[in-house]
């Protein structure tokens, strides 16, 4: 599918389909066509929303998760999005569920897939060397069971921003925003029902993360999908969107009036 960008004031976005609004985050190295499966396959039913999110251009001083959050938020106002699912990966589900927390009158639905907040290991362990196109491919392959997943296009971008000094600092300074942001305590507050999908070879949140988060969730279910690393979406969207719809159809929503 070839998804047109849209632009409105500072924010790019896709903006596909009609109907109740799944709006998808996603996560510090990742772009918008990691959910081209899930627009695919969902715009058909659904009002699919993806901003980009302003990761490598932000200030400095605003580069974490608050910061990524305040951005969602005022995407949303701009929009006027309410009743909204909201799906994030990787960094993407650590604002989600802030801005879950935040703003529980907008969230009807929450689904999380390699969500960071309570443990993540970042880039395999270590960050990426600048100029070593070798081990940036390595690392980025890290993120999946087959390190084939990772593209030729997807490797050259993460090499690109890793050789940026500017992108580098933000990149750091919100991993660290995310490392020191533990969410145990606050996430037994979410009410909504939410659907964990996680990859069941995730060497970056591995499977105890979702055991966790599922427990510390009361509405939640979780599902693993096997031969899978940190990004299902894309790994596996056949699986991902099947879990997605069924999670969908049975949790329906009431509209705001």
């Amino acid at each position: 599918m070839n998804l047109q960008v849209r632009q409105e004031g500072e924010f790019q976005y896709i903006d596909e389909g009609e109907g109740e609004v799944l709006l998808l985050l996603h996560g510090l190295f990742g772009a918008l066509s990691n959910w081209n499966g899930v627009v695919d396959f969902f715009s058909k039913n659904y009002r699919v929303i993806i901003p980009l999110m302003p990761i490598y251009e932000m200030p400095l001083l605003k580069a974490g998760v608050p910061g990524l959050v305040s951005f969602v938020e005022d995407f949303v106002k701009l929009k006027n999005l309410k009743d909204m699912t909201l799906l994030g990966n990787s960094l993407g589900g650590h604002v989600a569920l802030v801005y879950t927390l935040n703003n529980p009158d907008k969230v009807k639905r929450l689904v999380l897939t390699g969500s960071s907040g309570l443990f993540e290991d970042s880039m395999g362990g270590s960050f990426p060397k600048r100029g070593n196109y070798d081990y940036v491919k390595e690392r980025v392959g890290y993120t999946f069971y087959d390190p084939n997943t990772a593209t030729q296009e997807l490797v050259d971008e993460v090499f690109s921003i890793t050789n940026s000094n500017a992108k580098c600092l933000r990149i750091i300074s919100i991993a660290k925003s995310a490392q020191r942001h533990n969410m145990a305590k606050d996430i037994t507050n979410i009410q909504v029902p939410t659907l964990l999908i996680w990859g069941l070879n995730d060497t970056i949140t591995p499977p105890l993360v979702a055991y966790e988060f599922n427990r510390l969730m009361v509405n939640s279910e979780l599902y693993f999908i096997d031969k899978c690393g940190h990004a299902p979406m894309m790994e596996h969207p056949e699986k991902f969107n099947s879990i997605l719809e069924r999670f969908l159809q049975k949790t329906p929503i009431t509209a705001s009036t």
